[in-house]
């Protein structure tokens, strides 16, 4: 997949372009994901998305911004797996904020797109104070001659398909309701790293996995399958999300995995951690023997979850 940042290169050829954050990318984006492929394959027009960095509420209201599901490489690698051939990151800032909906139409999709056919979700708005609508887009479309299609909402028990929901769910510790927004289990990337030989010392050997998560959604321990390159297959194991509070509080969010059956190196590998199912909070013990203890347990329950 082609990605480009901002909009100095103007597409090869003529796109049917979708448009969004695509945090995650959750049942929702892929239904307008697969319409792009139809669209692209019916027409013969180059399959382009155009998404945001950093993401739009981050800009206006960083303190409040929500717990990203992906950073931007997670969210360039799922967007490439669902087919996508190129891949438009506009930098969101005061200047793109300020753009009028008339102008964001003619010099982003116009000019540097070369949009034939558009499709959105239908929530999508744009423009300074969000004054554009598929009202004005589909008027656009009449006068630059490109179609307009706006997909549905997903509905996943009972709820709408979103990015709120999908961060609501991990919150919560659902992680078979997370996997189903989602269409895959909830994952995170991350390089392996030297870390202080923690777990070697009590016993449980750990892949600390350095993670670009500055507000991760999901907090805890959980039952995990591991994947990357070098692995002939997935390898299953249990990790700690957090802030180590039993042995020095961190100031960023730590991935640790002991993984079952495995004793060789993985530094410097980038990993996907798939989160399977939580199996507590994490908690602060009283001394190294106690976490010691709660290790093992949370290893056989682990263990446990695999086999069931």
């Amino acid at each position: 997949m082609l990605v480009y940042r901002g909009f100095s290169h103007a597409a090869p050829g003529p796109t049917v372009l979708t448009i969004g954050n695509f945090d995650g990318i959750h049942q929702g984006h892929r239904a307008l994901l697969g319409r792009l492929k139809a669209i692209a394959a019916r027409d013969q027009l180059l399959p382009a998305v155009l998404t945001f960095e950093p993401h739009p509420r981050e800009f206006f209201a960083p303190e409040s911004a929500p717990a990203r599901l992906s950073t931007l490489r997670e969210k360039l690698e799922l967007i490439e797996d669902e087919g996508v051939a190129a891949t438009w990151v506009g930098h969101f800032n005061a200047r793109f904020a300020a753009l009028s909906a008339d102008e964001f139409i003619e010099r982003i999709l116009i000019d540097a797109l070369r949009v034939k056919h558009l499709i959105i979700g239908d929530d999508f708005c744009f423009g300074a104070d969000r004054a554009g609508n598929f009202a004005l887009l589909a008027d656009a479309g009449k006068r630059h001659g490109f179609a307009l299609e706006a997909v549905a909402s997903v509905i996943v028990d009972g709820q709408r398909a979103s990015s709120s929901a999908v961060r609501a769910a991990l919150a919560a510790g659902q992680m078979d309701l997370a996997a189903r927004l989602l269409g895959r289990p909830y994952a995170i990337d991350g390089r392996v790293v030297r870390g202080e030989q923690i777990g070697r010392q009590l016993g449980f050997a750990t892949a600390n996995i350095r993670i670009k998560h500055d507000k991760p959604p999901l907090l805890g321990v959980f039952a995990v399958e591991v994947r990357g390159p070098g692995l002939t297959s997935p390898l299953k194991g249990v990790a700690n999300l957090g802030f180590r509070p039993s042995v020095g509080k961190a100031l960023q969010a730590l991935l640790e995995v002991h993984l079952f059956d495995f004793a060789g190196d993985l530094y410097d590998t980038h990993l996907n951690v798939r989160f399977l199912h939580k199996l507590r909070d994490e908690m602060k013990f009283p001394h190294i023997d106690a976490l010691k203890a709660q290790i093992a347990l949370d290893v056989d329950s682990a263990k446990d979850y695999f086999k069931h």
